[in-house]
């Protein structure tokens, strides 16, 4: 039987994933506009190159105090996202994205070689104290994330491969950052074949204590990835039919996104 795959090791594969697709773009490719307001391909891959850095230098800071969970190590993220729209546009500098894609793949060999060594078990990562595992996790959802952003950009093309372990891991995390912010019993949420769980939103209602909750949501792993993101609206896969929904409160619209 074959053992299941590290989170290490799924973050090194997708990062090798999206490096290897990019240096099979065109040189000009680099200036088509993203699916990311203001971003072209040039400025995803300088923030690729952030996060694969990013990713190794964490892993050799640790740090005594005490970890914060996801759910709140996650939350932080919104209120930086103008710094980390700034430290995208300064990584990228001048550079043409070809040097930024192999600039990237230095950066997975540095990774490789920090994910090999002994890292602490909890780090000072840039917006607190956290686990090293679930940091290792939050930069597999970060490389998923933007590799779906590649793929809608370019609908073309053969897609970058959301790499299974990668993708599996992500919607685990995303479906515990939802648990997490929102306790209870009273929605299941599905994401087959990688996740379920149960939250609490809606008004109080009866509290639901055993077995299946009368409130259900199931939805594809890319529906709930671009839901959780806020690439899609809760209004948009419903109307497509990639939600499908029952009971009174199976509603995830005021839980949505649950990361920017």
């Amino acid at each position: 039987m074959r053992s299941r795959p590290t989170a290490a090791a799924a973050l090194l594969e997708q990062s090798r994933a999206v490096h290897t697709w990019l240096t099979g773009l065109p040189d000009d490719a680099y200036a088509r506009p993203t699916v990311l307001e203001d971003w072209d391909v040039r400025l995803l891959t300088a923030h690729l190159l952030l996060v694969v850095r990013g990713s190794a230098r964490v892993l050799g800071l640790p740090t005594k105090d005490k970890p914060l969970t996801p759910s709140a190590f996650v939350a932080r993220y919104r209120p930086s996202m103008e710094a980390i729209a700034a430290s995208t546009v300064e990584t990228a500098g001048a550079q043409a994205g070809p040097e930024l894609a192999a600039a990237l793949g230095d950066a997975v060999a540095t990774l490789e070689l920090a994910l090999a060594g002994p890292y602490p078990p909890v780090l000072a990562a840039p917006r607190g104290p956290f686990r090293a595992e679930d940091w290792i996790e939050t930069r597999i959802v970060e490389l998923v994330v933007h590799a779906d952003d590649l793929n809608r950009t370019f609908p073309e093309r053969q897609p970058v491969p959301l790499v299974r372990p990668a993708l599996g891991r992500t919607m685990r995390t995303l479906a515990q950052v939802l648990a997490d912010g929102h306790p209870g019993r009273s929605v299941e949420v599905r994401i087959p074949p990688y996740a379920a769980v149960q939250c609490g939103l809606g008004d109080p209602g009866p509290t639901h204590t055993r077995g299946t909750p009368p409130n259900v949501v199931e939805t594809d792993a890319l529906t709930f990835l671009r839901l959780a993101t806020g690439r899609q609206t809760w209004t948009e896969a419903v109307a497509a039919g990639k939600v499908h929904a029952s009971g009174l409160r199976a509603d995830l619209s005021s839980a949505l996104p649950l990361l920017s």
